[in-house]
């Protein structure tokens, strides 16, 4: 009966998130409970659970990168990514795009998937650079600063989905190879890997293609700041409405008409 004593750990799990406690610590003397329980000393329980951190720190990693990212765009880091771009002279939106792109791609297929991604990379850095040499190519309105984060975004989706197929110790690679022993077509992970390589350079000609584009029609399509759309954003001031008189034409309020017979 003593050898059960152990899974009341279970136990304190289940009554914790019942009671919607914090969960740490709930994970936290569970683990203790049981350790004790199994008849291990606290310093031994405090050991484990120390060595099982360790050995998995990369899941804190995340939980530490994010509010550094954080703290440093508080303190300047999209306007220095911005005021570097600005610095280029031939500096466009597809072009950088299609470095990252490119950046995307070999990391990912090199297995080194966290190097980049939205959090890291694309919010804090990819999309303000863009958006900079967006500005470069002339008046940016709401519409297309809105396109040129989504262009960001669509990159690293992109890179990484096609890229990592190229790295043959990764789960995709693992399903695409016991899905077709289903069907009785064996093959290795390395041959799934080098078939891969194909889709990516098809990939990336495309979507590279696809940014090329976005520069020819932000060269040849003027901004909606241009014109009214969006003067109260770059021209300082919004255009006021014509009145009625002038809207139909006839002359403004404040000048005397043509036909207005003279009071003397």
């Amino acid at each position: 009966m003593l050898e059960y004593f152990p899974l009341l750990g279970i136990l304190i799990v289940v009554v914790g998130f019942a009671l919607k406690l914090n969960p740490m610590i709930v994970v936290t003397v569970s683990a203790l409970a049981t350790g004790l329980l199994a008849g291990m000393d606290l310093r031994e329980v405090i050991e484990t659970l120390g060595k099982a951190f360790n050995d998995n720190r990369i899941i804190a990693i995340v939980w530490i990168v994010l509010p550094v990212i954080g703290l440093l765009e508080r303190y300047g880091l999209q306007q220095r990514a911005r005021a570097l771009i600005a610095g280029f002279r031939n500096a466009t939106v597809g072009r950088l795009l299609i470095l990252y792109l490119i950046y995307r791609q070999i990391t990912a297929a090199i297995g080194l998937h966290s190097t980049a991604g939205h959090p890291q990379t694309v919010r804090p850095l990819v999309a303000p650079m863009a958006l900079a040499a967006a500005e470069k190519q002339g008046p940016v309105d709401e519409a297309r600063e809105e396109k040129v984060k989504a262009y960001a975004a669509a990159t690293d989706n992109v890179g990484l989905f096609f890229g990592e197929d190229i790295f043959f110790a990764i789960g995709s690679i693992v399903l695409i190879q016991a899905t077709l022993a289903t069907y009785g077509i064996e093959l290795t992970p390395l041959q799934l890997a080098l078939w891969a390589i194909p889709t990516a350079v098809a990939a990336f000609v495309i979507h590279g293609s696809r940014l090329l584009w976005l520069d020819r029609r932000f060269k040849f399509s003027p901004s909606r700041s241009d014109g009214e759309g969006d003067h109260a954003k770059h021209g300082g001031g919004a255009i006021p409405a014509p009145s009625p008189s002038t809207a139909f034409g006839g002359p403004p309020p404040h000048e005397p008409s043509a036909h207005r017979e003279d009071p003397k």
